[in-house]
């Protein structure tokens, strides 16, 4: 008799204890002094984290020797791949002429000439992370209106901001929802994302972005688009590039920095003067450390070029390409997205198309399913997600083939296998 989707799920939770007792150790030590055990709650799972060890190009290693083909890549900060060389020999020789002076240095400048290249805003200032990024950018678009409230869109995460960690919003796409919102509140800004990542990957449905930008300018209110996710990421100039949106602010994290702490803030020139005048302090002892800078020089100029985002989007492709053949041969229901180096798995036949449609058909067991059997055959992924990829330009087409035949299993095993019961969250 074929097995249930909870008898897999055994089966997988099973393999991956026996395969990682040492994160188990190490996390019962860390609970002693983290808190949780981690040092970020994005990092949680049961019983126990997968501690990494190493990295390079697109593997890691775990603490207990596990190798394992990266397609997390630190929710997609890593898109340059880990221990690059290039990066490396920046960060060594920075490293020798001294790394913190609270002063300003040149590779900051040449930063933010390239940022100012790729995303269209002349002005820029650098913070140390996502959350640092987002909070400045409504300071100073509630300075420049000289209103407080905010609008943003109904699942999306824009840092662990208080302001921002509502779940209500409008809902992605939802344009007649969102002028009803922007006339009962009148806000200082709109934050959204080009392509919405919190809830796996979600295109901007055709028209969305042309009303965010309408409606906004029409109304006097600020358009802030969080780049932290999908900036560097989707295209060089992220969703400004892909897209053809022209926001009044971008907002910049986490592939910055080549896996330095690095967050930026690009402002139209209207904007910009409150910074530059002192209007709005923007402060930070680490703000365009000149680490960090180092490292986000090199990686913009020497490993983010044409030619690599030119592979990312071909090698996007083909993991997406090869999990819908996937589903097709199998039979289970369910479609592939892919925005240059982000993608993921729906399974269902319906399409996730907003917050609202993600959670009533979100299934928790087949996402922590996914998870485990990724986990068990050597790739490391995101967890809590049904199946998500971020692919680097360290990643080869073998890599990436390697990717689908897993998934194919999985997608085989779903096929022969009833659900029982009820798995939904």
């Amino acid at each position: 008799m074929p097995s249930s989707v909870q008898e897999l799920l055994a089966r997988e939770r099973a393999a991956f204890d026996e395969r990682t007792p040492a994160s188990g150790r190490l996390y019962r030590r860390a609970a002693a002094v983290l808190a949780g055990g981690v040092s970020s709650s994005y990092h949680l799972r049961e019983p126990w984290p997968v501690y990494l060890e190493r990295g390079e190009g697109a593997r890691v290693w775990d603490v207990d020797g596990n190798e394992y083909l990266d397609f997390h890549n630190g929710f997609g900060s890593m898109v340059q791949g880990h221990a690059d060389p290039v990066i490396g020999a920046a960060v060594a020789a920075r490293y020798a002429q001294g790394t913190q002076f609270g002063a300003p240095a040149e590779d900051a400048v040449a930063v933010a000439e390239e940022l100012a290249r790729r995303f269209g805003l002349p002005s820029w200032r650098f913070t140390s992370s996502g959350t640092e990024s987002t909070m400045a950018a409504i300071r100073i678009a509630r300075a420049f209106t000289g209103r407080d409230a905010l609008v943003k869109v109904a699942g999306a995460y824009h840092g662990h901001y208080d302001g921002l960690l509502a779940a209500g919003g409008v809902e992605w796409g939802d344009s007649d929802a969102l002028e009803r919102l922007i006339l009962e509140t009148s806000p200082a800004c709109v934050i959204a994302e080009g392509a919405m990542t919190s809830i796996g990957v979600v295109a901007p449905p055709p028209g969305w972005l042309d009303a965010l930008r309408e409606l906004t300018q029409r109304h006097s209110v600020v358009l802030v688009l969080d780049e932290v996710k999908t900036g560097l990421t989707i295209a060089a100039g992220g969703a400004v590039e892909r897209y053809g949106i022209e926001p009044d602010m971008v907002t910049l994290a986490k592939s910055l920095g080549g896996g330095l702490p690095a967050g930026a803030v690009g402002m139209s020139p209207e904007l910009a003067r409150l910074v530059a005048d002192g209007s709005v302090p923007q402060l930070g002892t680490f703000n365009g450390n000149p680490l960090s800078m180092a490292a986000a020089r090199a990686s913009l100029t020497e490993v983010l070029t044409p030619e690599a985002y030119e592979r990312l989007e071909r090698l996007g492709e083909r993991l997406r390409s090869g999990c819908e053949a996937a589903l097709a041969e199998s039979g289970v229901p369910g479609h592939a997205v892919a925005v240059g180096s982000k993608g993921c798995v729906r399974f269902g036949p319906e399409p996730v198309v907003d917050n609202r449609s993600y959670r009533n058909r979100r299934d928790a067991e087949l996402c922590e399913l996914a998870w485990l059997w990724s986990m068990n055959r050597g790739l490391f992924a995101t967890p809590g997600r049904e199946h998500e990829w971020n692919v680097t330009v360290a990643h080869a087409e073998e890599d990436v083939d390697r990717h689908v035949e897993v998934f194919a299993e999985l997608a085989g095993a779903l096929a022969t296998r009833p659900r029982s019961g009820s798995a939904r969250a």
